[in-house]
């Protein structure tokens, strides 16, 4: 339930996205900051003179998971500014097959013969989105969001490894390095008075509350069964740009995004039944 509702929290960022103006590389700069300030700030009050010791005492982790996530968030806001939200979640919703890889390639984690069947159906849905986009505009977008889908994976995986580390100050830091890299790429940081209420609003609350209680998850849920949850945003986030901004999706983003929710979903309902037979 923590997770979901931060796979929730998550699909509004994609509004908050699309309806500024502003580049993606300035929109990142803006929401690091506060990602940065608000989750410190938090952390002062909660633990007081002891929020240093958090930091000293899971350093590896917090550098390893916050470059992670901070790489993810840049690719994540240039795939939304560059595509339509439905093609950037359904490439996103892939991820339960990076997870598997990364897990297999850096911690020796065999996948289960029911990856393999899954994975088969989520390249055929990905391959419907890509190449019914092929020579258009999205294109950029779509590798883009593919990029953001690989490094969210390996930071699940990462994370699920560290269970004890602090999670404020992880995606802390993730922000931090998601500014810092923005910094030096934006060529204007000049805003108006309601972009930066978006910002405010999406940068110290939406965005920051929705990553910590998805990476909550991580200490109870394998990063398997997280990454499967956020299959959720791929229905939620279309739905409420569709709602907002009338932003309809391609047949091919359809097509492709519905193979890829239904073996995802099938697979998520398989898995429930052998967890109980065991």
């Amino acid at each position: 339930m923590i997770t979901i509702l931060g796979v929730l929290l998550m699909s509004l960022e994609t509004v908050f996205m699309k309806v500024t103006s502003i580049e993606s590389v300035t929109f990142t700069f803006y929401i690091g900051i506060f990602m940065f300030l608000s989750l410190n700030i938090i952390l002062l009050i909660t633990l007081k003179k002891k929020t240093i010791s958090v930091y000293k005492v899971s350093l590896k982790p917090i550098l390893m998971c916050g470059f992670i996530l901070g790489i993810s968030i840049i690719f994540f806001v240039s795939a939304i500014k560059t595509t339509t939200v439905a093609n950037t979640v359904f490439l996103l919703a892939s991820s339960p097959l990076f997870s598997a890889f990364y897990s297999y390639l850096f911690y020796k984690e065999k996948s289960k013969k029911n990856i393999y069947i899954v994975s088969f159906f989520i390249f055929l849905g990905l391959g419907v989105i890509f190449f019914s986009q092929l020579g258009s505009g999205d294109m950029m977008g779509n590798i883009y969001a593919l990029i953001c889908t690989n490094f969210y994976a390996l930071y699940f995986v990462v994370l699920s490894k560290h269970k004890a580390a602090n999670r404020f100050a992880i995606i802390s830091f993730g922000g931090f390095i998601a500014a810092t890299i923005s910094f030096f790429l934006a060529s204007s940081f000049v805003i108006d008075m309601s972009t930066l209420m978006i910002l405010l609003l999406a940068g110290l609350l939406v965005v920051p509350i929705s990553r910590v209680l998805i990476s909550a998850g991580t200490q109870h849920l394998p990063a398997s069964e997280v990454t499967l949850l956020l299959t959720l945003e791929s229905v939620a986030a279309p739905f409420f740009v569709w709602l907002i901004l009338k932003e309809v999706p391609s047949n091919g983003t359809f097509i492709g995004g519905l193979i890829i929710v239904l073996a995802l979903f099938i697979n998520s309902l398989y898995l429930l039944k052998v967890s109980k037979n065991t």
